[in-house]
């Protein structure tokens, strides 16, 4: 251990920092999802699912405003060599919040269309509050993405986690006086709210009026190449709850949806921190593919070492795992939940091949496959939830990623070279370790171990617990420094160009 914290934490070199800003982060993650499972674990016991399934319905209205003006800035901030010079900070700042009160007038005006729509008059006030984390989010200080881009990774998890964990336990309190949707909204509200007093308290910042116009048309440069995708990335994400909601009682989306969510919490959160730790790595040498290469494919090696075991367990132990967590009735929704945690492990692969694309300054290479995607999604949701039931929906969803990601991977080949035969040796070891996974539930299966719940969960854990230490000491086991040398074919400007993108 005392190897592996001086050649990984130790030092001011750029692996060092990537190592300790992911540590960082990710116990400030576990922190906020352990209080984030344990509000679900207690709020699906005092509230009714109509509430999840209202609350649902709300954030989906909500976000697909938030999307059709997305600008990019923080992102344009972070992969910026200028981003942290107080023009550009000041500038990135303005572009978030006039998106933010943009959105914000635009939802109060649609909101009661929306209400009618879904036949739920409720719906109006709901989304005119729950709106009001996206005007807390755009109000944030600039200087905490400016953070992020130095890897200043403390103060970011102080602040994210910070506040999730305040609004988780404001929604707690809520829910014992009001016992209803309302309790999810206000605290889904204060975490960006107290999100947005923490980040001017850690990394200061005070609001003045923009004078380098240079540094607006700088970030927009950047803004262009996402033009259309974060709308994209809402099909993908949401249509399954806009058909849910026409098909199904607000009772079942609230079962669907909570099954889902216990997948996707952390998963989303996952992805968070490794944008938050690898979008300034990679831009910190995206003139050095051959390095990006290596540190890309370390990262999907660490994943899928992690991620295929837990899939696995996930699947024998996925029923029991919702009714100890949930209640006896969230048990129907089993199927849905292990095809979301297929879907979101490879999300997760998918969004660190895109976090390269970011860092070369190339998010337009990204639409593609968030546009097959978008529309596999919309093509195939509806029939599959018809044949199929609820989980039909994210039976949808997980085709549509694997399409995505081999139509991403087919994409990077050409931006950095990167290398199939390398990255088919990575799986190897993985699908090895799953394969004793599976081997191990079949027998514990065989001799009755998993027929009960709690039992099943237990095992489930512990299994998991295992498979992780395993990965843990074969992953560092077979480290080795970022800057050795390793011949990794380069592409030429003009590929790039064929492909669509623009390099300077």
């Amino acid at each position: 251990m005392k190897q592996i914290f001086q050649t990984h934490f130790s030092g001011e070199s750029l692996k060092a920092k990537v190592f300790r800003g992911g540590a960082l982060m990710g116990l400030g993650s576990v922190a906020e999802q352990s209080v984030r499972f344990g509000r679900n674990m207690l709020l699906t016991r005092m509230l009714a699912p109509e509430a999840f399934g209202l609350m649902a319905m709300v954030l989906s209205a909500a976000t697909l405003i938030q999307v059709l003006v997305d600008v990019g800035a923080r992102e344009a901030l972070v992969q910026n060599p200028k981003g942290s010079e107080e023009g550009h900070v000041v500038a990135a700042w303005w572009m978030t919040v006039g998106r933010a009160l943009f959105i914000y007038s635009l939802v109060y005006v649609l909101a009661p269309f929306a209400s009618t729509f879904y036949g739920h008059s409720e719906l109006t006030a709901l989304a005119r509050v729950a709106i009001l984390s996206i005007v807390f989010d755009g109000l944030m200080s600039p200087r905490a993405t400016v953070a992020q881009k130095e890897m200043k990774f403390g103060r970011v998890a102080a602040i994210d986690n910070g506040g999730s964990i305040c609004g988780v336990l404001i929604t707690v309190i809520l829910s014992f006086y009001l016992r209803d949707v309302w309790a999810l909204v206000i605290g889904y509200c204060s975490e960006n709210a107290i999100r947005c007093i923490l980040s001017f308290v850690l990394c200061p910042f005070r609001p003045r009026i923009p004078s380098n116009l240079s540094a607006f048309r700088d970030l927009l440069r950047f803004s262009k190449g996402m033009v259309g995708l974060t709308v994209l990335n809402f099909i993908f994400t949401r249509t399954d709850i806009f058909v849910l909601a026409k098909l199904y009682s607000s009772a079942e989306i609230g079962l669907y949806s909570m099954a889902i969510y216990l997948v996707q919490t952390p998963t989303t959160f996952l992805v968070r921190i490794m944008a938050q730790t690898l979008f300034p790595t990679f831009s910190h040498i995206q003139d050095d593919p051959a390095r990006g290469n290596r540190i890309l494919l370390k990262v999907i090696s660490a994943t899928l070492l992690l991620g295929l075991p837990a899939l696995v367990f996930a699947a024998f132990c996925g029923h029991s795992l919702l009714m100890v967590v949930y209640g006896q009735r969230y048990g129907v929704a089993a199927v849905a939940l292990v095809l979301a945690a297929c879907a979101s492990l490879i999300n997760v692969l998918n969004a660190q091949l895109t976090m390269v694309f970011y860092a070369q300054g190339l998010p337009q290479l990204h639409r593609r496959a968030v546009a097959a995607m978008a529309a596999l999604v919309i093509v195939l949701t509806y029939p599959l939830t018809k044949e199929f039931g609820l989980w039909g929906a994210q039976l949808a969803v997980l085709i549509a990623i694997v399409v995505g990601y081999a139509l991403q991977v087919e994409r990077i080949r050409k931006v950095i070279g990167f290398n199939l035969s390398e990255y088919r040796k990575t799986l190897v070891v993985p699908f090895a370790i799953s394969l004793c996974a599976v081997l191990a539930c079949l027998a514990a299966r065989s001799a009755g171990i998993l027929l009960r719940p709690l039992p099943n969960v237990t095992f489930g854990i512990l299994g998991c617990l295992a498979t992780s230490g395993i990965a843990f000491a074969y992953f560092f086991r077979e480290q080795k420094e970022f800057t050795q040398p390793e011949a990794v074919p380069l592409v030429t400007t003009g590929a790039v160009l064929e492909s669509g993108g623009s390099r300077k």
